[in-house]
């Protein structure tokens, strides 16, 4: 009776053997081991080793590169190639002379002897075998998330913090698809549905309310919203309500279904109001219908004023070298933090694709409509009450210096403080209103003025407004109202 021990260690890749190294040997052939257990058992017997140790060792895997039945035998084999090749990158182990799979968990153990893999590494490297992981996605959520996987180490900071923005923003950024629904012919009951245009979005609350550009939905009859799992369906939404000088819409996905059971992660809303030129910003959104991108850049700059979708002035934008294309309108604008800083608007380009110069409505603005447009369904927006003239050559040729008012709104906050439109004379001679050359101490020359006063004003406040009549400056004060359509 012979007596013989074999433990294996499938990380260091040895057979451990204990006894007599001639039983040993014979006991291998006898029994009929596996060839790496006659392996072991033959270098156990092997004169220098036996002379020196009762226990010997013997590689795991093959000894001959191109064996492919001993590279089977291997726990190494427990792992996909894109395993082996993780855990090589995260080593910095160069493996591009590689070409078959056992190549790759040689070079792996072969690393391994000669302690290069750090202490992390092997852990990592342990808790895969043990758990028999076969893709690297899988493995990286055993081993404590993506931000703990193991090619994290081959990565710069500011790498992973990049890839943290996203992992942590990209599942409330969605893509919509609208479409308009249209007779083929007028005596037809038969109804074709036509796009209308792809676009971005993203999840203002878990309610399902989802925000994007007014002229993302703006002639849509129908919007569904692709999460970012595209495992799932596209959910159907309906309009809640839009401002389109402000370029801005908000949708609700309808409940019910698989949304019922669902459960919406809202991205984190910043403030544009503290940023600075260069600082680190990213873009997520659809461009050209692919979803889910990631593009980064810098604030270029503050404060600029743009022309909306409707031809009003889009006040305080914010200016970003990153790549925006079409498909990213409506998509979010973040900062280094993954906060929601601008909603991307438009660029400034001849052919229509990124030149570098994006616009972002900015997100003190958007915060400020999306709730209206949540809670009442429009945007109150304070009025004096006034129609202005538009500014023309022939209103400078006259002397005009102000803003000429055409008409008063009968019980308007401007119709109590005394100010006049335009009338007729009994005569027929008509004279003109009142000049508003002032407002809160802002100067104003066109209607345009007013309104951007007006824009930092709310319902019920008090502005002092300074008009011209009869060459004469008369100070007042106007009680502001909500505009009426």
């Amino acid at each position: 009776t012979v007596t013989v021990s074999l433990s294996l260690d499938p990380i260091r890749g040895y057979g451990h053997v204990t006894g007599s190294p001639a039983m040993a040997l014979a006991a291998a052939w006898q029994h009929g081991w596996c060839r790496a257990c006659r392996r072991a058992a033959a270098n156990a017997a092997a004169p220098p080793v036996a002379a020196s140790a009762a226990t010997a060792r013997t590689r795991w895997l093959g000894s001959t590169p191109t064996s492919a039945a001993a590279s089977s035998t291997s726990s190494l084999d427990k792992l996909s190639v894109s395993d082996l090749k993780h855990f090589l990158d995260a080593a910095g182990i160069d493996y591009r002379d590689c070409v078959e799979k056992h190549e790759l968990a040689q070079r792996l153990q072969a690393s391994h002897r000669r302690g290069e893999l750090e202490p992390k590494l092997h852990a990592q490297l342990d808790a895969a075998l043990r758990q028999g992981k076969a893709s690297v996605p899988e493995t990286a959520s055993a081993l404590g998330g993506a931000g703990d996987a193991p090619s994290s180490s081959s990565l710069l900071e500011e790498e992973r913090r990049t890839i943290s923005v996203f992992e942590r923003c990209a599942p409330s950024v969605v893509h919509l698809t609208c479409s308009t629904l249209a007779q083929a012919h007028p005596f037809s009951l038969d109804v074709s549905e036509i796009p209308q245009g792809t676009g971005s979005g993203f999840l203002w609350d878990s309610d399902g309310h989802v925000v994007t550009n007014f002229h993302v939905v703006r002639r849509a009859q129908r919007a569904r919203v692709a999460m970012a799992d595209t495992s799932a369906a596209p959910y159907e939404a309906n309009l809640v309500g839009a401002e389109p000088d402000k370029d801005l819409a908000v949708l609700r996905i309808q409940a019910g279904g698989e949304a019922s059971g669902r459960r919406f992660v809202p991205l984190r809303i910043g403030s544009s109001h503290g940023l600075r030129v260069g600082q680190k910003v990213y873009a997520i959104g659809n461009p050209f219908g692919l979803d889910q991108t990631l593009t980064s850049g810098i604030v270029s700059g503050v404060g600029r004023d743009i022309q909306g979708v409707t031809g009003r002035t889009i006040r305080g934008v914010v200016q970003t070298d990153a790549a925006i294309n079409p498909g990213n309108s409506g998509g979010p604008l973040l900062d280094s933090s993954g906060r929601l800083v601008g909603v991307n608007t438009a660029i400034l380009s001849p052919s229509g694709a990124s030149s570098g110069i994006g616009f972002a409505v900015p997100a003190d603005t958007v915060r400020h409509v999306v709730n209206q447009l949540i809670r009442y369904g429009r945007v109150t927006r304070p009025a004096l009450g006034v129609s202005l003239g538009a500014v023309h050559q022939h209103a400078r040729r006259l002397g005009l210096e102000g803003a000429t008012v055409l008409s008063v709104v009968p019980g308007s906050g401007a119709d109590r403080a005394g100010i006049c439109g335009a009338r007729r004379t009994s005569t027929g001679q008509v004279v003109l209103g009142d000049e508003i050359l002032a407002v809160n101490g802002k100067p104003v020359r066109e209607a345009e003025d007013v309104l951007a006063v007006l824009e930092a004003c709310e319902v019920g406040d008090v502005v002092h407004v300074v008009v011209k009549r009869d060459g004469r400056r008369i100070k007042l004060q106007v009680h502001l109202q909500a505009k009426t359509d």
